[in-house]
């Protein structure tokens, strides 16, 4: 997906929704442990209900790859039955050198290959320039390179300073910057950030952001909107959590909808008072 069919889809769904798909086998209704495939009945029934609603989806691969081809074969499938117009991200954080880059890409964006065709994948940029560079290579995809989380040890690496005066998060999106452009690369920022988006938006005013942490995490969406929404909104929020556990019942797809669309509801009044649609 481009730049301007994922600006298209928020427009026109009045979203910048992403609903996570942490799917752990040991939290989804009992029920569809009687399925051949209890993880993809669960996805199915959850991105039927939800993807009117929002414009990606982001699979957390690690709860996949534990349970081995089994869990790779599920991935698979759930990836198969998301819909064209919505975004898809493999939150893999992978995060290497040269040719093991360039083969975790092909990985997840060479469908011919491997099976999986993501729009993106999540980065981790510590090693540097060629342990991001080989997700830039391929047309119409996207690198997410992890900023800014809002994880207990954030604070341990990503808020020390250079001899410049720069945080190490900001100095990762300068020097990444140069890398690839706001058409093939995003950022991770955490929704617990509060005003550090603005800092963020110095260093990167028309990249996406991908923000999980609103819901269960207890970010605040207006305040994402406030300090990281650009004109073109610039934000794909993440809720997982709060939607795909809201209910461990029967229901669970019906309330997993209830609670997307009452954020969706939330997003198209910041979208309103931002004048993007």
């Amino acid at each position: 997906m481009t730049r301007a069919e994922l600006i298209h889809e928020i427009k026109t769904k009045r979203s910048f929704l992403c609903v996570g798909l942490d799917t752990d086998i040991a939290k989804i209704p009992e029920f569809l442990l009687d399925y051949e495939d209890p993880v993809y009945e669960f996805n199915k029934r959850i991105i039927e209900a939800t993807s009117d609603l929002c414009v990606a989806y982001k699979p957390n691969i690690a709860f996949y790859e534990y349970r081995g081809a089994e869990g790779w074969n599920s991935l698979q499938k759930t990836w198969s039955l998301i819909p064209s117009n919505c975004f898809t991200i493999a939150d893999a954080k992978r995060g290497d050198i040269g040719n093991t880059a360039s083969m975790y890409a092909r990985a997840f964006f060479d469908e011919e290959q491997g099976g999986l065709g993501f729009d993106s994948i999540t980065v981790a940029p510590y090693m540097g320039e060629d342990s991001v560079k080989p997700f830039l290579e391929f047309d119409n995809k996207w690198a997410i390179v992890l900023a800014l989380t809002s994880n207990q040890g954030s604070a341990d690496f990503q808020n020390t300073l250079d001899q410049d005066g720069y945080q190490l998060f900001e100095k990762v999106i300068v020097k990444t910057n140069g890398w690839g452009t706001e058409k093939n690369l995003m950022y991770v920022v955490g929704a617990t950030r509060g005003e550090a988006f603005k800092t963020i938006r110095k260093h990167a005013p028309n990249h996406f952001l991908l923000v999980p942490g609103v819901g269960a995490q207890g970010g605040s969406l207006e305040d994402v909107c406030n300090y990281g929404m650009n004109e073109d909104c610039g934000l794909l929020v993440n809720a997982t959590r709060s939607i795909i556990y809201a209910s461990d019942g029967k229901d669970f797809a019906e309330k997993a909808r209830e609670e997307a669309l009452a954020l969706q509801k939330q997003m198209e009044s910041e979208l309103i008072k931002a004048n993007i649609i």
